[in-house]
């Protein structure tokens, strides 16, 4: 069986076609039929190359729907400088609409678009005869300047929070984070830091993630060997005043780790009118580990009576406030001593963990404490954009021009995930984790799904066709986010 996908000016149709009955045959005898199968479909083939108009990448007509829906060409179009504009390639879009092709199907290095320069489907998901050269691609991001990095970080905002818009959430939940990008190229900005590999030289960008879409709402390109909290209170107001400006009524809760707590973050959030709760370290205040040891009774937090916590106003010497402090200790008898010097910040108690939590939020600790566990899910996003994405891939010299190509990786990211969210309905209410609103597949799953299938390109009676191997689970997938 045949599938047959017709496209004609965005107009997709998916048909199926049924072998000739008078095409098979009776089986033979079984001495024969072994001899056949051994000797026919054991051998191996002799290889040939022709142009015949075949594609690896068939799933892109989806996505090429969609950016033609998300209006993508127009959008891109100002993000480079004008010098950049040649008569060969007109289009200064195509190189970043390129790049996102490139993290969607599944390569990293520049070079590799030489492997699929030929693929029909993804020359017409471009809309261009030809794709540019390793070359061509290398100058025109070479081209990239802070004002090109400015513009797609703003347009990679706007598709987040149009979706989401489009959704009508009451509340959004955003977690802010950074992440190691490791590399062995000597290039602009980067530098020795937090690195697993000691030495490795290495970006350390800033994060913002939306939990209940997974996607990435903006990041802050850092040097590697800054702290977590360089430059956060200023892109923390951004990115709430970047919400705010389209989602006016959307009420909104920010997760944070140690790393970034201070009393100017508190300050600020407060001033923003956002609820919050971030980690709390020890070493920030002495007095912390003081109410640990002179507490006598502990709040159980579940029935099995592992965990427990109390909580405190308190308002340390140098704030305006008090704030409510959290103090959550749950059992953990195979705990070891740490190092020494951090006896005078971490309460000793060889059979528990602590954990200090600071919030605005007036629900029960426990409530707040299963809140910040959910920030564990903006780990799950690093961890695919890296291993299955293009994030973890740093391309060039200029510091710009990677900040570009980390841009379209993103890009790429939370495109699929718009596609998800455009094909299915939600699939869970809000948790007190924040937990996805949507199952989601993960870029990996699709590429395997629908999106790497061969299909061959056709024009019978003048209408563009491509033709995919019958299989009823590709049709389903491919039905499905065409109708859409």
């Amino acid at each position: 069986m045949d599938i047959v996908l017709q496209v004609t000016d965005w107009q997709f149709f998916i048909s199926a076609t049924t072998p000739n009955k008078e095409l098979t045959k009776k089986p033979l005898e079984m001495k024969l039929a072994k001899r056949l199968f051994l000797t026919r479909k054991s051998s191996l083939p002799e290889l040939k190359f022709q142009k015949h108009e075949l594609s690896t990448f068939s799933g892109l007509v989806v996505f090429q729907k969609l950016f033609s829906e998300l209006n993508l060409p127009k959008r891109l179009s100002g993000c480079l400088p004008r010098i950049c504009e040649t008569k060969q390639h007109a289009s200064v879009s195509l190189l970043f609409r390129l790049l996102i092709i490139h993290a969607l199907i599944g390569m990293r290095k520049l070079r590799d678009v030489d492997l699929y320069r030929e693929d029909p489907m993804v020359k017409r998901a471009l809309g261009v005869k030809a794709l540019p050269s390793v070359p061509t691609i290398s100058r025109l991001l070479a081209c990239c300047d802070s004002q090109s990095v400015s513009k797609l970080r703003a347009q990679s905002r706007e598709l987040v929070l149009e979706r989401l818009a489009s959704e009508k959430l009451s509340t959004l939940t955003l977690d802010f984070d950074g992440s190691v990008i490791s590399t062995s190229r000597k290039a602009e900005g980067v530098a020795s830091g937090f690195n697993k590999k000691k030495g490795m030289r290495s970006y350390y960008p800033l994060f913002c993630t939306v939990a209940q879409s997974g996607q990435i709402l903006d990041l802050l390109h850092r040097s590697g060997n800054v702290h977590d909290s360089r430059g956060s209170i200023g892109f923390v107001k951004q990115c709430v005043e970047e919400v705010r400006n389209l989602l006016p009524g959307v009420q909104l809760e920010i997760r944070m780790d140690s790393g970034f707590f201070s009393d100017a973050m508190v300050e600020c959030l407060k001033e923003l009118n956002v609820l919050f709760s971030i980690s709390v370290p020890f070493e920030r205040f002495c007095e912390l580990k003081g109410f640990i040891e002179k507490r006598r009774w502990w709040s159980s937090m579940g029935a099995q009576r592992t965990s427990s916590a109390f909580e405190k106003k308190w308002k340390p010497k140098s704030w305006k406030l008090k704030s409510r402090f959290l103090f959550v200790r749950s059992e953990n008898p195979r705990q070891t001593k740490g190092a020494l010097q951090l006896d005078l910040f971490e309460p000793q108690d060889y059979g528990y963990d602590y954990k200090c939590v600071i919030t605005n939020k007036e629900c029960s600790v426990k409530k707040v404490v299963r809140f910040l566990e959910g920030r564990g899910q903006q780990e799950n996003v690093f961890a695919e954009l890296k291993s299955q994405g293009a994030l973890a891939y740093v391309p060039c010299r200029r510091e710009p021009a990677n900040q570009c190509y980390m841009l379209c990786a993103i890009m790429a990211h939370n495109l699929s995930r718009e596609l998800q969210m455009k094909t299915w309905d939600r699939m869970r209410g809000t948790t007190e984790k924040r937990s996805p609103l949507w199952v989601f597949e993960k870029i990996q799953t699709l590429r395997n799904a629908f999106i790497c299938k061969a299909g061959r390109f056709t024009q019978p009676a003048g209408k563009p066709t491509l033709t995919l191997n019958a299989n009823p689970l590709v049709e389903q997938y491919m039905k499905n986010y065409l109708a859409t």
